[in-house]
């Protein structure tokens, strides 16, 4: 028996509702709208003109090209990885490594990654230096992004490719040996085909956040223009054209929307196993080794272009005067603007992080474990759906065009509305599995006991979802501390975050406060992940007496 329709379910039901629909459906609507206002009224004069346009036409090639690139270079580098945690015999210390290190960049805002990469790679860079030349001709534009990129949505390549990885069974390495299999066939049947459905998803996937990213573009562009760029020039440029500026938002919904149909289509190359059996492989020093060079490789590259965050802000003028100095860290300590941008910061993550956990939380509880109407429920499954297809750009523009001039205009308030509408689908889904995981039973002998709706929730349905509810605020947390692409259209002076200072920093090629102000980011998101740690550990304890409990790390599924 699932809980019953109470009046408080019904009026959570109708304030996400009203929610959905104030702050996503009609700005949206809003929107569009807007893309069909032209002088006389209404007609299709915006789109005529973007169309036609060669510029567009070039900027649209060059984001399918770079986003595509990418998301092939990251699934690749993701799978090297992958495969060496699970088809190696290599020392677990070792595995554990690569899965931490590979999912380093995710704690990081992607606006940091480009002046990370010219610092590195640029002609006065820590590579360049190291090795006396210049690697790429010109890190501004296609190569600084294709690096940028490929960094970005390499952790989320992992995610997808080691969750599948611990679903496929070993034993068939056996029988291939057995049947006389040469090693390309063996590698082939037994774990690039299984892995089709993956291989589609995870690409599928880069290409999404790459194409909507706007971070990275903005750093390193250069004069290699995408969509990311060209819709914030049109909104917020030297000719501001809001009519214009909607079309072109629109135009980056459609490879969204595309990427999600995609999606859904590869699942279905997905293979399924009765059982999967846990084992070791046969041991093959020499294969271990080389995958092991192999994946020390790319995480020591990977990590190399986050050394110079550690570096710059130590060097009094990075490259002509190399001694150490505390100058720029005692200037961003004792600035009050800078410190009042990290107040900013912390108090959006932490407001995310609490009432995006309630909000995905009760929308599942009452999609999963009410017996509300069917069409309540599929509004919320819809709107969780539309979620995932907008990318966050489109939100804040959305935002800038309804809200514009009103009281909640650049306020805290907005931007956490923003953040939470932005990443509501991915703590939906896992809220909404840990709940259709539970028995339905226990809540009918609390309510033969005699409990209340309340009652049952608390002492039943929230206790035993509590890692959940965990992982959901943590995955909130780090999300709104790197989050830029809706946030910068949205923020003011007085409700800047540390994401959209960086941006203003770069103005200003004030680089050494900008890697001190990501270091700010990155310290915070790491203690942040301690702190859930250790409230999951407590909680363990708390549940299971005075046994010693192993604790497994918190991990963050995407960040958009």
């Amino acid at each position: 028996m699932k809980l019953n329709n109470s009046p408080l379910m019904k009026a959570s039901w109708l304030f996400i509702g009203a929610l959905f629909l104030v702050f996503m459906f009609v700005p949206l609507g809003k929107m569009l709208m807007l893309s069909f206002n032209v002088a006389d009224g209404l007609g299709l004069s915006h789109y005529v003109d973007i169309i036609s346009s060669n510029d567009f036409r070039q900027v649209m090639l060059n984001s399918f090209f770079v986003a595509i690139v990418s998301a092939m270079s990251a699934t690749f580098l993701a799978f090297i990885l992958a495969y060496t945690v699970h088809w190696t015999n290599l020392p677990k210390g070792f595995k554990q490594t690569i899965k931490l290190a590979s999912l380093f960049p995710m704690l990081l805002p992607t606006v940091t990654y480009g002046f990370a990469i010219i610092y590195t790679f640029g002609k006065q860079g820590l590579l360049t230096k190291m090795m006396g030349f210049q690697l790429f001709e010109d890190i501004y534009g296609f190569y600084g992004m294709w690096l940028g990129y490929t960094i970005y949505t390499l952790p989320i390549a992992f995610l997808l490719l080691n969750n599948t990885f611990q679903y496929l069974d070993k034993k068939f390495v056996i029988v291939s040996e057995l049947m006389g299999d040469s090693r390309l066939r063996q590698i082939d049947m037994t774990v690039i085909r299984p892995l089709i459905g993956t291989f589609a998803a995870a690409i599928i996937q880069c290409f999404f956040l790459a194409f909507t990213d706007f971070g990275i573009p903005a750093s390193i562009g250069g004069q290699y223009k995408v969509i990311a760029t060209e819709l914030y020039t049109q909104i917020l440029g030297a000719s501001p054209s809001f009519e214009k500026g909607s079309v072109v938002a629109l135009f980056m919904l459609i490879p969204s929307v595309l990427s999600i149909l995609l999606l859904w289509y590869v699942a279905r190359f997905n293979v399924r196993y009765d059982s999967v059996e846990h084992f070791d492989l046969p041991t093959s020093k020499v294969k271990d080794r080389i995958l092991g060079v192999l994946s020390s490789g790319i995480l020591i590259s990977l990590l190399f272009v986050f050394a110079v965050i550690f570096i710059i802000p130590w060097i009094k003028t990075w490259p002509y005067e190399m001694a150490f100095s505390t100058d720029t860290f005692t200037k961003v300590i004792e600035s009050l603007n800078l410190m009042r941008v990290y107040k900013n910061s912390l108090i959006v993550a932490t407001l995310t992080a609490v009432f995006g956990t309630i909000i995905t939380y009760v929308a599942a509880l009452i999609y999963e474990r009410s017996g509300l109407f069917k069409i309540g429920k599929l509004t919320i499954e819809s709107s969780a759906l539309v979620t995932n297809t907008v990318p966050g750009m489109v939100i804040g523009i959305a935002y800038l065009m309804v809200f514009s001039g009103s009281s909640i205009s650049n306020t805290i308030f907005i931007i956490v509305i923003s953040n939470i509408i932005h990443y509501f689908s991915t703590p939906y889904l896992m809220s909404k599995n840990a709940l259709s995981k539970m028995n339905l039973g226990w809540e009918t002998t609390a309510s033969l006991l005699g409990d209340s709706w309340l009652q049952s929730l608390r002492r039943i349905v929230v206790p035993n979802s509590i890692f959940t509810l965990i992982e959901v605020a943590s995955y909130f947390f780090i999300s709104a501390m790197v989050s830029i692409s809706a946030v910068i259209f949205i923020s003011g002076a007085k409700t800047m975050v540390l994401t959209t200072k960086i941006v203003e920093l770069q103005h200003f090629a004030r680089f050494d406060e900008i890697f001190i102000l990501s270091l700010m980011v990155l310290l915070t998101n790491i203690t942040a992940l301690i702190f859930f740690a250790v409230v999951r550990y407590l909680y363990t304890r708390s549940i299971n007496g005075t046994t010693k409990i192993k604790v497994k790390k918190p991990t963050v599924t995407t960040v958009a």
